[in-house]
């Protein structure tokens, strides 16, 4: 009897110290709700392929830290060894603003700035798409949020997840949990949130429209560019240069000709990387009982809003320059101005396809793209220097 009594005491000291019985204590069905949410990212993310490279990492971090007794953000002060978890000190690469930039640097070696070069007038496109970024701004104002949570949030509309990452660690660190995640998975979305806008705003007629071959770019003109953009913004607005200057870096390094390691390091050695210890981190920061709450709820539906608004307003203006050429202009393009770069331009080349078979769009969409991937960066930079 004395052994039957060990054995059902220690049996039920397991289960009480599993994970498992975690989720019926206080605020455990909160984690299992966290947990569910992850697999069906994950399920997204392989299943149906919503850019599998940002969601999979992102929503494998959401499971490990909504999974009871994995401490995998702990940091050293709450560990009985002195000892952070593993994923406390990758997100410190996020924390101390290093992250970001080094993703700009990367993503410059891989941008393609010729489609901008060549047709200037997808300036215009980027700029018209960052509305949804002011529009929320003041809406969040509106609804009570402070002036930097409220830049954190406009950000959103922005679908680029280095720049809001970068803006809201240095406005709104405590947010930065529910911002990312919002930025990250409305750019894994983008085949999903996009083409109902670009459709509702356009004609059969208009999405139908063939666009004009680009004209070659100079390897002279490609070089310039670079150089000339980080001088401009720098000067302009000081506080964007770690984000422009180090995009701008990444793609001289790939168009000076006299560097191609240096560019297929930043754009392959070290995006691949960050790209892991971003989302891993990101999602891990998603603890249940600070995620779920109704603030985030508002924050979310600020940041749908901010990306619909963007899409739409890009769509409007790409109408207007439609017009305004006598046709010329397809106005899905305008649809790109989104910086989600590169999966607005491929939205765009898929609907314009389902149109015209003989629609051959992206080129021109990576104009706005890259325009506004440069446009939402000066944002952040203006948000923060206004009030960081």
């Amino acid at each position: 009897m004395y052994f039957l009594d060990a054995f059902t005491r220690s049996m039920t000291g397991l289960i009480e110290s599993s994970g498992f019985a975690q989720f019926f204590v206080e605020d455990g069905h909160l984690y299992l709700i966290m947990v569910v949410i992850a697999l069906l990212l994950i399920y997204l993310a392989i299943v149906k392929g919503f850019e599998p490279l940002l969601l999979l990492p992102i929503s494998f971090g959401i499971l490990l830290a909504n999974l009871p007794g994995t401490g995998v953000m702990t940091s050293p002060a709450d560990s009985a060894s002195g000892i952070g978890g593993v994923l406390y000190y990758v997100y410190q690469g996020i924390h101390l603003g290093i992250f970001p930039p080094l993703i700009f640097l990367g993503v410059g070696a891989l941008t393609d700035f010729g489609p901008l070069i060549a047709n200037p007038k997808s300036v215009l496109l980027g700029i018209s798409a960052q509305f949804g970024i002011f529009a929320v701004f003041i809406g969040a104002m509106i609804f009570g949020f402070t002036p930097q949570q409220a830049s954190a949030i406009g950000i959103i509309g922005s679908a680029d997840g280095p720049t809001a990452i970068f803006t809201t660690q240095t406005l709104a660190p405590e947010l930065l949990a529910t911002i990312a995640i919002a930025a990250y998975s409305y750019m894994a979305l983008v085949p999903v949130i996009q083409p109902p806008i670009m459709r509702a705003l356009t004609t059969k007629a208009e999405r139908a429209i063939q666009m004009d071959q680009l004209r070659v770019v100079s390897r002279r003109e490609r070089i310039m560019f670079p150089v000339c953009v980080t001088i401009v913004v720098t000067l302009l607005v000081p506080t964007a240069s770690p984000l422009i200057g180090m995009m701008m870096l990444g793609n001289l390094f790939k168009e000076s000709g006299v560097t191609a390691q240096l560019g297929d390091a930043s754009a392959k050695t070290l995006l691949y990387p960050l790209t892991i210890f971003v989302g891993l981190s990101i999602g891990a920061t998603t603890d249940a009982t600070r995620f779920l709450t109704a603030e985030t709820l508002g924050i979310l539906s600020f940041g749908m809003l901010a990306f619909a608004l963007s899409t739409a307003s890009g769509v409007l203006f790409g109408k207007v320059l439609c017009k305004l050429s006598g046709g010329k202009v397809n106005p899905l393009i305008g649809a790109a101005g989104v910086s989600a770069m590169p999966m607005s331009a491929r939205v765009v080349q898929k609907v314009g396809q389902e149109e015209n078979p003989h629609n051959f769009l992206l080129m021109h969409a990576m104009g706005p793209t890259v325009a506004s991937t440069i446009g939402s960066a000066l944002v952040a930079g203006v948000f923060i220097a206004l009030f960081g």
